[in-house]
């Protein structure tokens, strides 16, 4: 029985370290860890025509071969704040992580208050994020 559910979200284009360690301490807080991952067309809009360098399908199966990830959702196009907060809702997560640097975290912040979860700050593991790598290898 699931005691306590870990909610995460991201485009985890190219997994690497960072992204692991940060999974790894989400799911330390609680019993079951649940990823919303953006769409390719959301991706698209946030990081570029180059991006994602994954497909969602590939990229929901990569992270669901993660030991520690207990279930993907896969987001639609273009999610509204209403459509996110719905979807918290229906969710109900006692715990939302995030990364420290985390650009919507007062959407976060309102969220965990609508269902009375707690919000996570993860320090940030320093490695290359996707992009830097997308840049590297020249796309």
């Amino acid at each position: 029985m699931v005691k306590i559910k870990v909610l995460v979200g991201g485009c985890f284009d190219i997994l690497h370290i960072g992204h692991v360690k940060f999974l790894k301490k989400a799911r330390s807080f609680g019993d079951y860890l649940i990823v919303l991952l953006e769409s390719d067309e959301n991706i698209k809009e946030l990081k570029g025509n180059n991006r994602p360098f994954h497909n969602l399908k590939e990229r929901k199966e990569t992270l669901e071969s993660l030991k520690f990830v207990d279930k993907v959702i896969c987001l639609p196009k273009i999610v509204t704040n209403k459509t996110y907060d719905n979807l918290i809702k229906k969710i109900k997560p006692n715990i939302i992580a995030i990364t420290e640097d985390d650009s919507i975290k007062d959407k976060k912040l309102r969220q965990t208050k609508s269902v009375g979860a707690k919000l996570k700050v993860i320090k940030k593991y320093k490695s290359r994020s996707s992009t830097q790598i997308t840049e590297l290898l020249g796309f």
